[in-house]
């Protein structure tokens, strides 16, 4: 039994088709067969059972599968353990969310910082989806994200809140914004969710983006209106580039933390995400 077996393993947990696993690690249909006999050989039974109508898992299979996510997060967590920490007592990876690192990297690694002061820090910008699934094969150690990807080996918590406003270069109340001219911010699914219920008449802008300095290029590029986090807004206004416009309602994006399920109750875990909902709260503040 060894490691690409299992990886060749968990792939067609997740595909139930030997062509696309096949076609997804670059390898013949015939070496996947071939691991996927050695695993069973190994294990003295049959975990996959194939027919016209796809591949599904045997008792066997789905009873393995879980102890196969953790010995393949176990070797994950053992390598980046030995690598690159220098003189720290631990290395940890982060993903954040590409709007809430935006030009403030800093602080977030100073409260990350004061909650684990002796760990070396890898810091890193990505969206939800990729950053749960790299949380999820011990690629990032926890994620700060927008949209939670529910698996069996993610814990999910909540973080806070952070606000976005609109701003225009036309208007100056909600009554004298232009459809036509409306850039349509598409931040995470629940974002637009609230947008489209309490702004339908706004919901269907010719120019949309998900990314905070996307959106800020935009409006600045072309005018018209939009939705920015509250710091982007405040800078714009106090720049005199864009007003915020009365009577646009303000949304609320929720933050959440993704890390390894075994990894809920691990000390320097919880003190990272104490350190985090202080830092998400002063920044509502």
């Amino acid at each position: 039994m060894n490691l690409e077996q299992i990886h060749t393993f968990l792939d067609l947990c997740e595909t139930r088709s030997f062509n696309r696993t096949a076609s997804r690690l670059g390898v013949t249909q015939s070496t996947i067969s071939g691991r996927v006999q050695a695993l069973e050989t190994a294990l003295g039974c049959k975990l996959l059972e194939r027919s016209r109508a796809g591949t599904e898992l045997t008792t066997e299979g789905l009873r393995f599968e879980p102890h196969a996510r953790a010995m393949r997060n176990g070797w994950t967590v053992a390598t980046q353990a030995v690598k690159g920490a220098g003189n720290a007592a631990m290395a940890m990876r982060i993903g954040i969310q590409h709007d809430l690192l935006g030009d403030q990297v800093a602080q977030w690694v100073k409260a990350v910082q004061g909650a684990v002061p002796d760990t070396a820090l890898y810091v890193e910008a990505d969206y939800s989806a990729q950053m749960c699934a790299d949380v999820r094969d011990g690629q990032l150690d926890l994620a700060i994200h927008y949209t939670p990807k529910p698996h069996p080996d993610l814990h999910f918590e909540t973080l806070g809140e952070v606000g976005y406003v609109m701003v225009s270069t036309e208007g100056a109340d909600l009554s004298d914004i232009r459809p036509e001219s409306y850039i349509l911010p598409n931040y995470a699914p629940a974002f637009s969710t609230t947008h489209a219920v309490l702004l339908p008449t706004l919901s269907m802008g010719a120019v949309s983006s998900g990314q905070n300095a996307v959106i800020r290029g935009l409006l600045l590029a072309l005018g018209g209106s939009t939705y920015v986090l509250r710091e982007t807004a405040r800078d714009l206004e106090r720049a005199g580039l864009a007003r915020l416009v009365a009577r646009a309602p303000r949304i609320e994006q929720p933050v959440y933390a993704a890390i390894h399920l075994r990894n809920r109750h691990r000390g320097a875990h919880r003190r990272i995400l104490r350190a985090l909902r202080a830092h998400l709260a002063g920044r509502s503040a």
